[in-house]
């Protein structure tokens, strides 16, 4: 059974507090943050006002996605802000090993991310310092996009490594979720689920969140 994290960017923004509440009264284990900054990713979503209404009203913790460029700028801001966790994209970061120590460092717990290009195998001398390893199962960016079928021989390719080297990573995935592909991927070695607009634009948000996590 995977743990759900609904990504808070498919919310109504003008309802922020009210799908925030509704998210704690859910099964879901965390609640997804997706911070863009326009260059790293070709969208912009909100930055660290936002994110510290979230932590206000949640319950739940906050799994921030840092979708930016040179994000060791901003790492202690949104852990003040109230991340629980913080993940990098491997593609944003020269330094990985050093970011990855200061995201420890600053008390939170680590995660790295693959765009749906870049190999699993990149990651094989960091593996052991992470605590999560999100897969992105759709170009970043945007929400609602359509799954990359791809994704599941990464996903597998990395829960080998994980078994092999008894490494203990959570393996996460972002990008068109649904009851369809949420079993095999589950299957396949996820731990967590992001779902964003499958979640939020369902006629009862709750269930669908209790669905997947039972999927």
């Amino acid at each position: 059974m995977a743990e759900i994290a609904p990504s808070i960017l498919a919310a109504d923004f003008a309802n922020l507090q009210r799908d925030v509440e509704m998210l704690n009264a859910s099964t879901a284990g965390y609640i997804h943050v997706d911070i863009m900054d326009g260059m790293f990713v070709p969208n912009i979503s909100f930055g660290l006002p936002v994110c510290e209404a979230i932590h206000r009203h949640a319950q739940k913790p906050l799994d921030v996605h840092l979708m930016i460029e040179q994000p060791d700028r901003y790492l202690e801001a949104f852990r003040n802000a109230g991340a629980a966790t913080l993940t990098v994209h491997y593609e944003a970061c020269p330094h990985l090993h050093r970011t990855i120590q200061h995201i420890k460092e600053l008390g939170a717990l680590p995660g790295v991310a693959l765009n749906p290009h870049t190999p699993v195998e990149v990651l094989s001398e960091i593996l052991g310092d992470v605590s999560l390893v999100l897969i992105m199962s759709v170009n970043p960016g945007f929400g609602g996009q359509k799954f990359i079928e791809n994704t599941y021989k990464k996903i597998a390719k990395l829960n080998d490594l994980r078994e092999k080297f008894g490494y203990t990573f959570k393996i996460e995935v972002d990008g068109g979720v649904n009851l369809n592909n949420a079993p095999v991927l589950v299957r396949e070695g996820v731990d967590i689920l992001v779902a964003g607009s499958f979640v939020f634009s369902s006629a009862d948000p709750i269930k669908t969140i209790e669905d997947l996590r039972n999927s």
